[in-house]
């Protein structure tokens, strides 16, 4: 197995020095370690969709996260380049909690009762096309765990409402690091006569959060964080914002994995961390900082990020600009380019 697999990884060396600088591979931060080892970029859905963009030479861009994330480079990285992704099934059980149908249906309630005027929507990066598509063609713009808290500022300087979706514990938590009051943060439930809430607790709102959640973040309990206090004394816990307000409030600071990345590169040697999020970068992160003590939180994998395999690299790389096109159409992309345009300039 391990011969196979390795004749497999020096196939895609072959085919990356075949096709050169007309080829680039992103790869996400929770990729295994053998995806990453042949990626020519890694990082989080902000920092690889701002590669997409910038990147002019490459005509190939293969994207191994999953599909919002290939969907968003289709978006931004301009004519005449194909992006494909190593498995069309990659994708996100948070971002399928948001369908257009329901949040097209919520906003006109909303709008009902505040006026549309006001009311600002804020889309997460873990979204399809066609919802980044609602929020540019209505004033919006997307956001990442990166710049959350910046991007629910910017919003509330255009109205004194946001709609936030579909992850409601990152609205949540940006929300709190902003100040909101528990009662001017509601959840919407989608299906339920206005969400779930009433008239008057909706006008009483500033922050309408939408009933999504990762499965892999809220995996975390503020039991794990206990526990981890008590066997490991003056270890640093970081999580991540996707983290229900708890979890986070237990911990010791929240990052997106570009910024849990940063933090425990800039945390003393000899320190003792502890990471909540998905395995494979706290895996990675123990491996390629030895000096530091770096640990999980608790073992939380995301399937579909582990959906894309060296086979299935290769795969795409031998029919290239052919293969898993990720493609999205002309009129969606129009409007989710302005939203995810507005993300990029909310740099964190």
């Amino acid at each position: 197995m391990a011969l196979e697999e390795s004749e497999v990884l020096r196939a895609i060396r072959a085919k990356k020095s075949e096709l050169g600088a007309r080829l680039t591979i992103l790869t996400h931060h929770y990729q295994r370690p053998e995806i990453v080892a042949v990626g020519d970029h890694m990082g989080d859905s902000f920092g690889l969709s701002r590669l997409a963009a910038q990147n002019e030479k490459a005509r190939h861009i293969v994207f191994c996260g999953v599909h919002f994330m290939a969907e968003s480079a289709a978006v931004l990285a301009g004519p005449g380049r194909t992006v494909q992704i190593p498995d069309m099934n990659a994708g996100c059980p948070m971002a399928e909690m948001a369908d257009p149908v329901n949040v097209e249906t919520a906003w006109r309630e909303l709008a009902g009762l505040l006026g549309q005027e006001i009311l600002v929507p804020l889309v997460y990066m873990n979204s399809s096309a066609e919802l980044k598509a609602f929020c540019g063609a209505r004033g919006g713009a997307v956001c990442t765990s990166s710049n959350a808290k910046t991007a629910l500022k910017w919003a509330f300087s255009r109205g004194s409402r946001v709609l936030f979706f579909p992850d409601q514990h990152l609205g949540r938590n940006s929300g709190n690091a902003l100040g909101l009051a528990r009662d001017e943060m509601i959840v919407w439930s989608p299906g339920k006569p206005l969400g779930g809430n009433s008239a008057g607790s909706i006008r009483r709102s500033r922050l309408i959060l939408w009933d999504g959640f990762c499965h892999v973040h809220t995996k975390f309990t503020p039991e794990h964080i206990a526990d981890a206090r008590k066997r490991l004394p003056g270890a640093k816990i970081i999580v991540h914002p996707e983290c229900p307000e708890e979890v986070v409030n237990a911990a010791d600071a929240s990052g997106s994995t570009d910024q849990m990345v940063k933090y425990v590169k800039a945390a003393p040697s000899g320190s003792v961390i502890v990471i909540g999020t998905e395995i494979h970068l706290v895996e990675r992160l123990a491996a390629e900082i030895p000096e530091k003590t770096i640990l999980p939180l608790f073992r939380s994998m995301c399937p579909n990020m582990f959906k894309i395999s060296p086979e299935k690299l290769l795969a795409v790389l031998e029919d290239i600009g052919r293969k898993n096109l990720v493609e999205v159409p002309e009129d969606i992309k129009a409007d989710a380019g302005k939203a995810l345009s507005r993300m990029l300039e909310l740099a964190p």
